[in-house]
């Protein structure tokens, strides 16, 4: 059984100390930039920014967007003119600021041996920096970050780590993968809180000399601790469940923004390439999902919400690759629209009562229902479907 190990980094495999580090950082980049600009027009639009990526719920921007968006304005200087600058400042003096990190005792070892055990590895730090920035810290912590299947960035994430809709990010850019997974890191309200609410296990770092304990949200102990109960533990009590409100609702955030990443540098002949003749495609899977969304989702949710004894109909959805054509249509539009209808299934769930997600149904192939475990149905579509976008993807490679 693969356990999936979602590791933080900033003090918990590298000794960061946020409190002195940004404002180092903060430091660091206004210096370098003052020619252009004042130190306290740049921290502004830095914070402004910063800001914006935290609050963002926007499966349709990344947090690189969301934040040159608040960030280049508040500057008055467009992003052409300073883009080589910003590049040089995270090639060449981003890294002396290594010197306010040192290393964390037991990370290595905990690396490694996840690694040696086949574990599919991801460090799933705060997507608030840039790549090279949190390369950079990856090699302070002692790795080599190709090493790892998946580092979080916000050229590609769209949610930052208060929000479960990362932690779904995260799993959907693995393919959705079945059996445990296991989030490890220091911050109880960052790291922990939000990968529970998706329905994931977590472990709290804490070099407190206390034994090893279970709390109500994560085990808790030191890297070593961690490694070792690793070595025993049961890892089928490490599977997640995502029957939850929350869970069902950044599951559904997360699809189009996962699609999104996976299908960014698809060429058009990649789009319409099948792994075998009776297989879908990637954009007839595209496809697929947005007129599922538009045509057989929203009817659903409209049905649930205006009758008081619902019957939720089930179109036949399958058949419409070959009826409609889907290989014909454009892959990067038809997953624009595919974002547009979930922004709307969303919008019309985010604010219901817990009355209303009680609310009895019946469904057209399910029988006897209720509203929440409907839209679990719409979440275990899209978790179906990413699995297969991310297997046809590999099979393309």
């Amino acid at each position: 059984m693969t356990l999936t190990l979602l590791l933080d980094l900033d003090d918990t495999l590298l000794e960061t100390n946020t409190a002195t580090f940004i404002p180092a950082y903060f430091q660091a980049l206004s210096k370098y930039l003052n020619e252009y600009l004042q130190p306290e027009i740049m921290l502004s639009a830095l914070m402004a920014g910063t800001k914006s990526m935290l609050a963002s719920e926007d499966p349709a921007h990344t947090l690189q967007e969301v934040f040159e968006a608040e960030f280049y304005p508040k500057l008055g200087i467009p992003k052409v003119q300073l883009s080589e600058k910003i590049e040089y400042f995270y090639d060449h003096m981003f890294p002396e600021l290594e010197s306010i990190t040192k290393r964390r005792e037991g990370a290595r070892e905990l690396v490694d041996a996840a690694f040696a055990k086949g574990y599919r590895v991801v460090i799933a730090t705060d997507p608030l920096f840039p790549r090279k920035a949190t390369y950079h810290r990856v090699r302070w912590a002692g790795f080599d970050p190709e090493r790892f299947e998946l580092i979080s960035s916000f050229e590609t994430f769209h949610f930052t780590k208060t929000h479960p809709a990362y932690y779904a990010e995260v799993l959907g850019r693995l393919g959705w993968p079945d059996g445990p997974v296991l989030m490890v890191g220091n911050d109880v309200e960052r790291d922990l809180a939000p990968a529970v609410k998706l329905g994931i296990k977590a472990y709290h770092v804490d070099d407190n000399p206390d034994p090893v304990r279970d709390n109500k949200q994560a085990r808790k102990g030191s890297l070593t601790d961690l490694r070792a109960w690793l070595e025993s533990a049961d890892l089928t009590s490490l599977e997640p469940s995502f029957k939850t409100i929350n869970a069902i609702l950044a599951i559904l955030a997360s699809t189009p923004a996962v699609l999104h990443s996976l299908t960014a540098d698809l060429s058009p002949k990649v789009w319409g390439q099948k792994t075998s003749p009776n297989d879908w495609a990637m954009i007839e899977l595209i496809c697929h999902l947005r007129d599922t969304e538009r045509e057989v989702h929203h009817l659903q949710i409209n049905t649930l919400l205006d009758d008081p004894k619902p019957f939720v109909p089930r179109p036949e959805a399958a058949v419409w690759a070959k009826q409609r054509n889907y290989l014909h249509e454009d892959g990067v539009t038809a997953g624009r629209e595919f974002t547009s209808a979930r922004i709307k299934t969303l919008e019309m769930l985010r604010s219901l009562t817990p009355e209303i997600w009680a609310r009895a149904a019946r469904h057209a192939i399910f029988g006897p229902t209720n509203f929440m475990e409907v839209i679990g149905f719409m979440a275990d579509h899209d978790r179906m479907h990413i699995q297969q976008a991310w297997n046809i993807l590999k099979a393309l490679q």
